[in-house]
């Protein structure tokens, strides 16, 4: 989430740098607003026009493509003109208006898997997007409730959701929250994310999604369950090695 300045060019910087010397693929993301808290005196945002006014300084200085959360029809039209992929927040992947608004601004659409439904029923959250002519979707698997406050993943998921014909990724952080705590902050198990992503990798999933943060134990949102931002290249090291093995 973009919390100020120099976090959020300080973690794009070292992403650009170690996905280029590993040549994969970087779609930086950063949410300009959050609009599903546990808490009311949860952060939610520095303010959405200078949130989105940073993200674009970060395409333009590093030309790296960004997705963003969307939450409302109106944050579709907004962050379209700054950023190249919408994203469904997980709550919302049923939510009819807003996968139409996102779909009729003709960029990508990455819908997340809502934890409560099956991954079978995720092509009818597609064919939302593709009745407005846009083909562009991608899939996130990000784990299934489990009693109150867990989630698993079930790799099967990734294959159903493949089966669709459209990119499939896997979300190792929301994976691992634990949600619903008693103290009003989601929890998680930031030491599982190499698990989660070993696993969605030998799967066969297109892309992962990892939150990071030069300092988690600081962060303004989600810190329970980022991975810091040192430990990512040894962690893309490994699952390049597991890619190169399976295909």
């Amino acid at each position: 989430m973009v919390e100020s300045r120099d976090v959020l060019f300080q973690t794009a910087e070292t992403l650009v740098k170690v996905c280029d010397a590993l040549q994969i693929p970087l779609v930086f993301k950063s949410s300009f607003t959050k609009a599903n808290r546990s808490s009311v005196n949860s952060f939610t945002g520095i303010g959405i026009d200078k949130a989105l006014s940073l993200l674009a300084e970060v395409k333009q200085q590093f030309n790296i493509p960004l997705v963003t959360d969307i939450h409302t029809e109106e944050d579709a039209k907004i962050a379209a003109q700054v950023v190249d992929v919408l994203q469904i927040p997980a709550f919302l992947c049923r939510q009819t208006s807003l996968l139409v608004a996102a779909a009729e601004t003709g960029k990508v659409v990455n819908i997340k898997k809502g934890q409560f439904l099956s991954p079978e029923a995720m092509q009818f959250a597609m064919q939302k997007v593709q009745s407005c002519g846009n083909e562009q979707v991608m899939l996130t698997e990000r784990g299934t409730t489990f009693g109150y406050h867990d989630l698993i993943v079930d790799y099967r998921g990734i294959p159903i959701m493949k089966s669709f014909g459209k990119p499939v990724v896997m979300d190792c952080t929301h994976a691992l929250q634990q949600p619903n705590q008693s103290s009003g902050v989601t929890g998680g198990k930031p030491e599982l994310i190499e698990t989660i992503a070993k696993c969605a990798i030998a799967a066969g999933a297109d892309g992962l999604f990892i939150e990071t943060h030069p300092d988690p134990k600081n962060a303004l949102s989600d810190g329970a369950n980022m991975l810091a931002l040192s430990q990512i290249q040894a962690l893309l090291e490994k699952l390049i090695r597991i890619r190169q093995a399976i295909i």
